[in-house]
């Protein structure tokens, strides 16, 4: 006959050696990447979650104002006399020190 039977190889045992790298990969990965970004959302919640009314701030679009009015969702903003604008809580980025909007 022209054709030979194949069979099947042995089983290769698997043991711990063989997942090390992988574990040590989502090790890394957790300690490098995911703990950093879970503390950074952690501080910005409670930093959204301590804003008060005449705090000043710094939005994602850059805008730089005073807090007038907070609600459950939107802050408005005041960014120059007489101008308030409506944003979500969520765009605020930085809460800065008193007197610094009057300083630039």
């Amino acid at each position: 006959m022209f054709i030979s039977y194949a069979y099947a190889a042995d089983a290769v045992p698997t043991d711990l050696m063989s997942f090390l790298p992988f574990i040590i990969i989502f090790v890394l990965f957790y300690f490098m990447l995911i703990r950093p970004q879970m503390k950074q959302a952690k501080a910005h919640k409670l930093m959204i979650d301590s804003l008060k009314k005449d705090d000043e701030i710094v939005t994602n679009g850059g805008f730089l104002g005073k807090v007038v009015k907070i609600k459950d969702q939107y802050v408005t903003i005041e960014i120059a006399a007489g101008t308030q604008i409506h944003i979500q809580k969520q765009s605020v980025i930085t809460l800065l020190t008193k007197g610094t909007i009057k300083s630039i």
